[in-house]
């Protein structure tokens, strides 16, 4: 029993009744894994019981503490679960079986001959999200038996090392920082980071350990310097010198571009008060003391984090000229930013209150685990989650001022797909701070934001590429692929037919052969591709992409045939246009030709000129499928270090209406483009705008024209071949 003493230690307050239960469970446990030893030689016993200590330090229940003791016996030994719930209760008896089912999981799939590595830990960490659902404590089982397991690494291969911390800064320390607990999170941080970045971490150690005595002695001095003056006016506040985690300053230091020095929290203090008024007497009194640094505070009591998270955040300049980091908080406030949502544990167990904290923490791990459930596929799964509980995070205001938290990078999309998956199907534009704005517009903290929406449609299948920016998270994705789900078979055929051969038109392939385009896929008929595109499996986009790539392969195997008796010039040269052409010598002339004006991105060849030098053709050009002189053509390709401005035509039919050319102008301006002839042209209500436009290449090109065609009044947008 001398292994329990300071389990007991931190737990003075059990009863007699669960001080036996915790001791039986260990009994058991040391009994099962007597013969059992660790990767670091230790007898296997040490390793529950050092989860059953975390879980203690965090305050939890005795079912949890007994749980933690026995959460490996049922796989590992031959105890089963009906032998636990015998002895120790259902309570017990289910926080172990959900901890075991997460942990059997790998080796059950291991059995699979077809899984790989990849899958069986996206399925591994599905099942630990759709487990936690059910009872919070068992992901406290799991976060304590993670934090144990990095601090044993040392014993572990460096692959596995590697590959155990990835996934603890990837999935761990998120989630422990997501429940509010950070007393596990920071300490999940810097072990991944050990492993991970071995060389830095040292670096960032030695650096704080070689100053740690001027910075005790500095950090001494300002702390006296605080109470005498929060004792002059009459407040009763803690002060003391706050951790340093050498994860923090180093994503400080990454994100904020500055060298160790200029790290405020190297240097830091946090202030404990009783109560929330108090809070914001001492801020004066803080910034009455050393100068306030700008653009350095932060104010989550009124505006708490998304996890919980309460406490005001300054940096001043003391005394001795360097920055200082204050935290001040309640000693309530302080309780639950160390715990999270263990701390709330002991009220719920007992009914003594409602905790609203608690409650919405709760309502998280019920919709990650919901989002696991939904997911067929565990890497969709494991990305929508790690997507949720990433602490990079934006918070913006709905018209009501209600605080919606988004993962950084957000648009109006993402946000309308937040408030209701119906507001999302209808939304067709955003006002921000009541400026309109563009779908594909990164919405920022304190964005007020308002969603414009259609009394009836849906989605647009544009949202679904990825290169175009209109959507961020997995959850819009996921919702929009859903919506394109519902449609009858022949709706999404019609709608596939229609992204598809809009997307063949600006590429300026409209007129390839549809029997073709199967080739390029992996899908048995035309009908199946459009069918893909109208269901959301695939996008338009990816299909043109893949019918490029076979058309280029096909003119690269044509134009071999032409080079047997292709003419060389001494040496090889890049152009002033960006094209590395064979054979160009350093004085060689060469033009892109006006039939077609290619663009970097589009597959090249060139064409000996009698007179002119060389002239860049796209391969797809008529002219050059059409020449009767294959032994002219010479291989030319883009150049990968020399950039260039290309020219090229855009022709916009339209609705006629006000303002629809300045509409335009503002999308081109707004994606750095210069057009250099504006040609415009009306029949009735139609206009027709032809734009020659400068861009740096095709995929420049292919987004704003996606963002025009967006405008309802648009009818269709395409690039033309002659300028």
């Amino acid at each position: 029993m001398e292994r329990l003493r300071g389990i007991f230690s931190m737990q003075p307050g059990l009863t007699p009744v669960e001080h036996n239960l915790i001791e039986e469970a260990y009994v058991l446990a040391a009994k099962a894994h007597e013969t059992q030893f660790r990767d670091s030689g230790k007898p296997y016993i040490t390793h529950p019981v050092a989860v059953a200590e975390i879980l203690a330090e965090l305050n939890m229940d005795a079912p949890t503490i007994a749980a933690a003791l026995l959460h490996d016996v049922v796989e590992d030994t031959d105890i089963t679960l009906d032998d636990i719930e015998r002895q120790f209760g259902q309570d017990v008896a289910l926080l172990v079986n959900g901890v075991t089912k997460i942990k059997q999981l790998p080796t059950e799939m291991g059995e699979m001959r077809q899984a790989k590595k990849g899958d069986l830990q996206a399925e591994y960490l599905r099942q630990m999200f759709m487990a936690m659902g059910n009872d919070v404590r068992v992901i406290l089982v799991k976060l304590a038996d993670r934090l144990d397991n990095m601090r044993t690494l040392g014993s572990l291969s460096r692959d596995r090392q590697t590959r155990n911390a990835r996934e603890t800064l990837d999935i761990f320390a998120p989630l422990a920082n997501r429940l509010g607990i950070g007393k596990i999170k920071w300490q999940l941080e810097d072990l991944s980071f050990r492993y991970l970045e071995p060389e830095r971490y040292k670096e960032l150690a030695e650096m704080l350990a070689s100053k740690r005595q001027e910075r005790e002695d500095d950090i001494k001095y300002v702390i006296v310097r605080l109470e005498d003056a929060l004792r002059k006016h009459g407040i009763e506040g803690e002060v003391r010198g706050r951790p340093k985690h050498i994860y923090s300053i180093y994503r400080k230091m990454k994100r904020k571009e500055v060298d160790f020095e200029h790290v405020f929290d190297v240097r830091a203090l946090r202030v404990m008060v009783p109560d929330v008024p108090t809070c914001y007497q001492v801020l004066g009194i803080v910034h009455q003391l050393w100068r306030p640094i700008h653009g350095e505070f932060d104010d989550y009591i009124a505006a708490p984090k998304e996890n919980g998270y309460q406490s005001l955040h300054t940096a001043v300049i003391a005394d001795d000229n360097r920055a200082l980091e204050v935290q001040i908080r309640t000693h309530d406030m302080h309780q639950d930013a160390e715990y999270g949502i263990a701390a709330h544990w002991k009220y719920k167990e007992k009914g003594q209150r409602f905790d609203a904290a608690y409650e919405k923490r709760i309502n998280y791990m019920r919709r990650i685990a919901e989002q696991a459930q939904e997911e067929d596929d565990p890497h969709s799964a494991i990305q929508a989650v790690k997507e949720d509980i990433t602490d990079e995070r934006i918070y913006v205001f709905t018209p009501k001022n209600d605080i919606i938290d988004l993962p950084a990078g957000s648009t109006p999309i993402d946000f309308a797909y937040h408030i209701h998956t119906d507001i999302g199907n209808r939304c067709r534009g955003a006002r921000i701070g009541g400026k309109q704005v563009g779908l594909d517009y990164r919405l920022q903290t304190g964005d007020r934001v308002e969603i414009v929406t259609a009394n009836r449609g849906g989605p647009s299948l544009d949202w679904l590429n990825e290169d175009l920016g209109f959507v961020k998270t997995h959850r819009a994705r996921q919702k929009i692929r859903q919506w394109f789900r519902k449609q009858d078979r022949e709706k999404n055929i019609t709608n596939g037919r229609e992204a598809l051969e809009r997307e063949l038109k600006r590429m300026g392939l409209d007129e390839y052969p549809r029997s073709e385009i199967a080739n390029a896929t992996n899908f048995p008929t035309y009908e199946h591709i459009l069918a893909a595109i109208g269901y959301g499996d695939i996008t338009a986009s990816s299909v043109v992409a893949k019918v490029l790539e076979l058309e280029r392969r096909e003119q690269e195997a044509k134009r071999d045939e032409f080079m047997l008796s292709k003419p060389t010039v001494p040496e090889n040269g890049t152009s002033d246009f960006g094209v590395d052409v064979d054979g160009l010598g350093s004085g060689g002339l060469v033009r892109l030709a006006t039939c077609c004006s290619p663009l970097r991105g589009d597959p090249i060849i060139g064409f000996i000129t009698r007179t002119n030098g060389i002239t860049i053709h796209r391969t797809d050009c008529k002219n050059i499928l059409n020449t009767t002189e294959p032994e002219r053509l010479i291989v030319a390709r883009w150049s990968r270090a020399k950039e260039h401005i290309y020219s090229t035509r855009v022709e916009i039919r339209a609705h006629d209406r006000e303002g629809l050319m300045r509409d335009i102008g503002a999308v081109i301006a707004a994606e750095g483009i210069n057009m250099t002839n504006v040609n415009i042209s009306t029949d009735k209500t139609l206009a027709i705008f032809s734009l020659i436009m400068e861009v740096n290449d095709k995929s420049q090109l292919l987004k704003v024209v996606t963002k025009i065609d967006q405008f309802p009044d648009v009818i269709e947008v395409r690039r033309l071949n002659n300028l």
